[in-house]
């Protein structure tokens, strides 16, 4: 029996609708479509529908191919998050993005503010290009990511222990993924126009802008980014407690997710920072070594 099935997602277009979200992650998402592939076949689909959703809207926002100026992608973005804003409240979309995200979310009884949190972060890439203090930042990063953590948490489900501490945990994961995305895509960030770690904290180690520009690790740039990168590992540390929290057959995916994903920030040691000339990714080795034995934990839980 498929995932869909089991799923309990029979409609013909809301499949099609589930199958296009799961392609979405599949073909950008490899490392969160790998520790998916570790949940229950029944959970896969809605978390496929999270970031189908996710990954539509930054696509507006973030091809560098598109033929769209900033306001031509402001406009599209608003009239297609405003179009699947309306579907949530009414309950049905006829979107090929929406008609799954809407279903999860009347399954599970997501709170719509998380989408409108994320959409308006996604708003904000296409007008902010930098950020003065961490604190400016984290308005972007709880849209941008953060929610992505909260939205999740209903459908991998709670041991009821501390259903306040999980949500504290997976926002905390949340808001490290993204950091440390943003310490591996420096250079890819400046060609959007934007630099996304705090000015002020930059400046503390002697780094400009016209720094960043030149494109070239100096020893204040790798200051800078050691700093960025023990936050990553404290957010983790801090995050890891709350995965026991949830429900037993989901740990072993958010446990193979955040040791996958925040592994960015050790590649980025790995090529000594040099991540203007290098993309630091988490190599098919580390990926295999973690996936197996999560493997073995989730089948177990199950």
């Amino acid at each position: 029996m498929d995932e869909l099935t089991q799923a309990g997602i029979i409609d013909p277009a809301l499949r099609a609708s589930y199958a296009e979200c799961k392609r979405l992650n599949s073909l950008h998402g490899k490392t969160y479509y790998l520790a998916t592939l570790l949940l229950p076949p029944a959970k896969r689909p809605f978390v496929h529908a999270l970031y189908g959703f996710a990954r539509f809207a930054d696509e507006i926002v973030d091809d560098l191919a598109s033929p769209l100026t900033e306001d031509e992608k402001a406009e599209a973005l608003g009239k297609w998050g405003d179009g699947v804003l309306s579907d949530i409240k009414s309950g049905t979309s006829n979107d090929h993005i929406g008609r799954a995200l809407v279903d999860t979310i009347k399954r599970f009884n997501i709170p719509i503010s998380y989408f409108e949190a994320f959409l308006h972060s996604m708003t904000m890439d296409l007008t902010v290009g930098e950020y003065q203090t961490y604190a400016d930042l984290m308005e972007y990063v709880y849209g941008s990511a953060s929610v992505i953590g909260l939205q999740m948490v209903p459908i991998l489900g709670m041991t009821g222990a501390d259903d306040q501490g999980a949500l504290d945990c997976a926002e905390k994961l949340g808001t490290a993924f993204q950091l440390a995305n943003f310490i591996r895509d420096v250079g890819e960030d400046l060609e959007r126009g934007r630099v996304y770690l705090p000015i002020e904290e930059l400046r503390s180690h002697g780094v400009s802008s016209q720094m960043l520009e030149e494109r070239v690790v100096t020893p204040q740039i790798r200051s800078a980014l050691k700093e960025q990168i023990a936050r990553v590992r404290n957010l983790q540390k801090q995050a890891t407690p709350g995965i026991q929290l949830l429900a037993p057959e989901s740990r072993a995916c958010i446990e193979a997710a955040s040791e996958l994903y925040c592994a960015i920030v050790d590649e980025v040691e790995k090529i000594d920072y040099q991540i203007f000339d290098k993309r630091a990714k988490t190599s098919t080795w580390r990926r295999i070594k973690v996936a197996a034995p999560a493997y073995v934990r989730a089948r177990k839980a199950r």
